[in-house]
């Protein structure tokens, strides 16, 4: 305690302790239903209230869901009540575009009469998680929030993270919280039903984890893209696996859950792709942003940052193999582009931190961009992508 005349100041550390439970399944609407009824645990004497959150993209490509989830509120009335019908919100990044999605949310909870007892589970695509899980965390400063992704992408990443938001003046989660869910479960089973752009392209974010974090695992990706390529699960599984367990130890024991430093580790490439995805109106899915955003700051990495010229092309052909799109005319517009450095740097104060990497498996902090070097980068990602490699990734993935 220092004196300050008549005044005292008092600075008092202290850390809070959260746990962050993540399952994995193959049925969970099925067989495996347990494992979300667990995850559900009774609070005082009462059981606990439980609302479900649908992504519409999701119901419409599995219409045995919404049945499903009735099934298992029915089998598990001695575990939990359910807050009526299952809720249905318009899925990809439409739903974090009106801010008027958010206030019918919040009504919704609070016509269920929800506390912070209460379970609000979401199951649908990152945007989904990202708007439903803000709602749940500004509802009495926070409901315990169940997350069952159901994209590769957020299965992937952003579906274990502790970040959730929605978009604001054009710009991409600008408004939003940090909050711990209660529980995520990936789900094999809710996969079979995407896209093959949404599924392809959801890759890319187990590229970017393994090239900040296991040398190994871009290894096994790069035997493994073709049979990732053809959807087989064997090749894939274990691959989304690792990155959920990746990206969950960084959060857990990284040091700083919450970014309160001027570094974001986890987002190599991020400052393009969110330029990207405002750029387009969000027309370019945030995977798809996030390739090739992957591909420029790893072909700049190469040409700033010590990055081996040859695993700077590694990375290229593997993200092609992968049927991940590495180009889009928005490229282009190089000055509205560098324009996402500062809003980068704005969304953590500070000092503009963005991670490069000196090679695979080796990030490294930068805080400035030669710009000329940037442009070199941008122009060998887009020469790559009219490459026969280039294209056929691009039909692939769309």
């Amino acid at each position: 305690m220092a004196s300050l005349g008549r005044q005292q100041a008092i600075n008092v550390g202290f850390t809070a302790r959260f746990v962050h439970r993540v399952r994995f399944t193959r049925d969970v609407f099925g067989p495996e239903a347990t494992v979300l009824v667990d995850l559900l645990e009774p609070s005082g004497d009462g059981l606990p209230r439980v609302q479900f959150w649908l992504d519409e993209n999701v119901a419409l490509a599995r219409p045995g869901l919404q049945p499903s989830i009735d099934r298992i509120c029915t089998a598990n009335r001695h575990r939990f009540a359910s807050a009526g019908h299952v809720q249905l919100v318009p899925g990809g990044e439409a739903i974090k575009n009106d801010i008027h999605i958010l206030e019918r949310m919040l009504k919704v909870m609070h016509a269920a009469e929800l506390d912070r007892r209460s379970y609000v589970v979401v199951i649908g695509g990152g945007a989904v998680l990202d708007a439903v899980g803000f709602a749940a965390a500004i509802a009495h400063r926070g409901i315990r929030l169940v997350r069952l992704p159901t994209t590769t992408l957020s299965q992937a990443d952003s579906g274990i993270g502790v970040k959730n938001g929605v978009n604001l003046f054009q710009k991409k989660n600008w408004l939003g919280t940090f909050a711990v869910p209660w529980g995520v479960i990936n789900d094999t089973a809710v996969l079979d039903t995407l896209s093959d752009r949404d599924y392809l392209g959801g890759f890319s974010e187990a590229v970017k984890v393994s090239l900040l974090k296991r040398r190994a695992l871009f290894d096994q990706l790069e035997r493994a893209a073709d049979a990732i390529r053809r959807r087989e699960e064997r090749a894939a599984g274990p691959i989304i696996r690792q990155s959920a367990e990746l990206h969950l130890e960084h959060i857990a024991r990284g040091g700083d859950p919450f970014e309160t430093k001027e570094a974001r580790p986890l987002d190599f490439g991020h400052w393009l792709a969110h330029r990207l995805e405002s750029l387009t109106d969000f027309q370019l899915r945030h995977g798809e942003a996030v390739a090739i955003g992957v591909a420029v700051d790893s072909v700049y990495s190469s040409l700033v940052h010590g990055l081996a010229p040859a695993d700077g092309e590694r990375i290229l052909q593997c993200l092609g193999r992968l049927g991940c799109t590495v180009y889009h005319p928005a490229m282009e517009e190089v000055d509205a582009i560098f324009a996402g450095l500062e809003e980068f740097r704005q969304h953590l104060g500070g000092r503009l931190t963005l991670t490069m990497l000196r090679g695979i498996g080796e990030p490294c902090e930068v805080h400035d961009v030669d710009r000329g070097q940037m442009a070199a980068a941008i122009s060998r990602v887009a020469e790559f992508a009219a490459s026969p490699a280039g294209r056929s990734a691009t039909s692939r993935g769309s």
